[in-house]
């Protein structure tokens, strides 16, 4: 059993307990845009992230996406089908993405080996339930302009004195994530960039400035 020491990242497992977990499954690699688990699913298997990305989202009645979640290499992700319930979410790559795919079978057998790993499933377990609550607060208490300022900020990393986000989004991919129309997104950005707040640059929004509290 590997020692666990708090704070603990939910999201990487530290390299010894990765390489124990992924030694049980097999690596598969996928193209852009591949439906690696549909919403709905019986399958059981834990995906981790070898390169590229990956992208959970829901789709509703209308085939509206919303975006959950997306996970680059190191993470991992399925680990909710443990309880034997169908999919909660459906999962594409956003580009070329290598996952070592671990069956389920074999994910309940290494937990009895390995038990320290529950204490990362709870994890993040609790800290998808913070996510989802703040989600669900900016939805009922923000408007689209308050949504689209906090998601660029927890998108990007403080470069100099402006701020420049992680991976490039296109204003479909913000308007899924934020619960909103690609169109209200757009009209959103178009003023930000008037002001002077936000520009693109080699593909990746840039901001200049703090984003004002309010629209």
């Amino acid at each position: 059993m590997h020692p666990v020491s708090w704070p603990i990242d939910p999201e990487h497992l530290p390299p010894p307990l990765l390489a124990a977990i992924a030694a049980r499954g097999g690596v598969r690699t996928f193209p852009a845009q591949a439906i690696l688990i549909n919403e709905g699913d019986d399958s059981d298997s834990l995906y981790i992230v070898l390169s590229g990305r990956l992208r959970a989202y829901a789709t509703g009645d209308t085939g509206r996406e919303v975006v959950l979640a997306e996970l680059g290499p190191g993470e991992y992700l399925g680990e909710l089908s443990l309880d034997g319930e169908p999919r909660s979410a459906s999962v594409r790559t956003v580009e070329p993405t290598s996952c070592c795919v671990v069956p389920g079978i074999e994910m309940h057998a290494f937990l009895a080996e390995h038990p320290e790993f529950a204490l990362y499933l709870a994890a993040k377990v609790i800290r998808m339930a913070r996510r989802l609550t703040e989600q669900v607060k900016s939805l009922a208490l923000q408007d689209v302009y308050g949504r689209v300022a906090r998601l660029l900020m927890e998108l990007s990393d403080p470069v100099g004195e402006e701020r420049v986000l992680r991976n490039r989004l296109t204003q479909q991919d913000i308007a899924a994530r934020v619960g909103s129309s690609r169109e209200m997104v757009n009209r959103v950005m178009k003023e930000l960039v008037t002001g002077g707040y936000v520009s693109v640059r080699d593909g990746r929004h840039v901001i200049h400035k703090k984003l004002p509290a309010a629209w």
